[in-house]
């Protein structure tokens, strides 16, 4: 994977703000691990969730191409690849990727990637953002490419092997907060963080409940989890 330096710093920088959006993302993360697992942190990022990860227990390695956010991962004491190519093939348990393999270009190697770095019986978790017709100004600052649907990620990562074990829409009311920030049609793409403040603290706890019943049909971002099968190794030689 080739160096990315993300534009989009300060949004990040932002998005540390929304407490309970980043204890929701984290809680999927923990739910699929276990305390031995090797875990991989596709695009770390500043560390906004491989530190607290390594804070409950786990062994995270930290993949992060942006030369800055590296460097910061490395002063906290995090341990940092820049490419996923310099783990072995086949020598992690658990690979999660958070709002990542939107601005990757090559997606479909990326899956094969990830697919080829897992052991048999591997698990992977992607969170990304959903539907393109929320594609904004927003988008466009922090280097998304695209935005997702359920069929599209269960394409790619079915072609590249995984076997889909869940597959759902979150945020149901992002979807229309997302939408309506389009057509205001904000130009900088900037996060206002006391509106993130007030839809965190009061709008989100009610959007994650009113998933249950939307989770199949839309959302503002989209995940999955994945496995790759035990007999991986089996099905390609024979």
């Amino acid at each position: 994977m080739n160096e990315i330096n993300y534009s989009g710093q300060d949004n990040l920088e932002v998005m540390k703000e929304a407490i309970n959006y980043n204890k929701y993302l984290l809680d999927l993360i923990i739910s699929s691990a276990q305390k031995n697992d090797s875990l991989i942190d596709f695009g770390a990022g500043s560390g906004t969730f491989s530190m607290p990860v390594v804070t409950n227990g786990y062994n995270v390695i930290c993949v992060e191409t942006d030369p800055t956010l590296s460097a910061r991962l490395k002063s906290n004491g995090m341990v940092v690849l820049n490419d996923l190519t310099q783990a072995s093939d086949e020598s992690i348990d658990y690979i999660y990727s958070l709002n990542v393999l939107e601005h990757i270009v090559d997606d479909i190697g990326i899956a094969e990637l990830w697919f080829k770095k897992l052991r048999p019986g591997g698990k992977l978790l992607v969170y990304v953002p959903a539907f393109q017709v929320l594609f904004s100004s927003m988008d466009h600052k922090v280097g998304h490419i695209r935005r997702y649907t359920k069929e599209e990620l269960r394409h790619k990562l079915s072609n590249a092997g995984f076997e889909i074990t869940e597959l759902r829409y979150a945020d149901s009311i992002g979807f229309f907060a997302a939408l309506i920030y389009k057509i205001l049609k904000k130009e900088d793409g900037a996060i206002n963080i006391n509106i993130l403040k007030f839809y965190d603290g009061w709008i989100f706890p009610i959007s994650k409940f009113l998933d249950i019943f939307t989770n199949q049909i839309f959302g503002k971002n989209v995940y999955v989890r994945a496995v790759k099968p035990a007999d991986s190794l089996v099905r390609k030689d024979g």
